[in-house]
């Protein structure tokens, strides 16, 4: 690892007005829970799904087209249960630390409860959902619903087929129409909950635009660009005051126009943000 490059980041840290995070999958993945490949998490925790329909991967057993319902929300519940128990990453906590006493707003497309267990809810943006929330799949309105109870509900119920009674599949208590996961997909509600959200995202940029802001863009892929990556690009570009620093275990580079405003840093999060808050403390 590249000290010197830490030490120049930790720098821009003390240094800034406001830090804005873009923090992606990779980050999750750099915790341990990397949602789309086979690894030792999910063969302890999922094998019997594994054995069941051949899934590989939590994405793939969240988007498995399975026979009937009563199976999906059993795939559903556990791998809801399993993220809102297990504990925060490391690197979040790291996270934390290095932007303690700082203004600080965090942008992620990670659903996957960890960011909430760490940071306050009023300095998040969760742009794609938050798995601790159901909705109407209509939607047939505009509210989202807290889940824990229902959750347990169903894995209490859960029986040796890995399904669930037909009875406890959530329905929506204004049409009866079953409820789903509140995370991106075609019926995506963003409705005022999500709103407020990047609302408060929107207001932060504005706030520290012509300050001294600087970007931490943390495992951000490709797969949604115009969510964190494009929108960072042009603020570095436009904004006389702000620089980027992208952080990505694969290889980058920085677009041409950044020239001089941007530090592209090829390493695994893990160890980065644990050197940095080294650095920093």
């Amino acid at each position: 690892m590249n000290q010197d490059k830490i030490k120049n980041v930790a720098e821009l840290i003390r240094q800034a007005d406001a830090v804005l995070v873009g923090a992606g999958s990779g980050l999750s993945s750099a915790a341990g829970y990397n949602h789309y490949h086979y690894n030792e998490i999910f063969k302890k925790y999922f094998k019997d799904f594994e054995q069941t329909y051949g899934i590989r991967n939590l994405f793939q057993g969240f988007y498995y087209v399975y026979s009937k319902p009563e199976q999906q929300w059993g795939f559903y519940s556990r791998y809801i249960a399993f993220m809102e128990e297990s504990p925060a990453g490391q690197p979040y906590c790291d996270l934390y630390e290095c932007l303690k006493g700082k203004e600080y707003f965090i942008l992620t497309t990670n659903c996957d409860i960890q960011i909430p267990k760490v940071f306050p809810e009023n300095r998040i943006c969760q742009f794609q959902g938050d798995f601790r929330y159901f909705q109407c799949s209509q939607p047939c309105h505009d509210q989202i619903y807290e889940n824990h109870a229902m959750i347990q509900d169903m894995l209490h119920s859960m029986n040796d087929n890995l399904e669930i009674p037909a009875e406890k599949i959530p329905r929506c208590p204004k049409c009866g129409w079953k409820m789903v996961p509140w995370v991106q997909d075609n019926t995506f509600l963003q409705g005022e909950y999500w709103k407020t959200a990047y609302q408060q995202y929107e207001n932060f940029v504005d706030t520290y635009k012509n300050k001294k802001l600087l970007l931490l863009e943390l495992g951000v892929g490709d797969m949604t660009p115009s969510v964190i990556k494009l929108p960072f690009w042009d603020m570095a570009y436009n904004f006389s005051d702000t620089f980027l620093v992208t952080v990505n275990l694969d290889a980058g580079s920085s677009p041409e126009h950044l020239n001089g405003k941007c530090l592209t840093i090829n390493e695994d999060l893990f160890y980065f943000l644990q050197k940095l808050r080294g650095q920093i403390q």
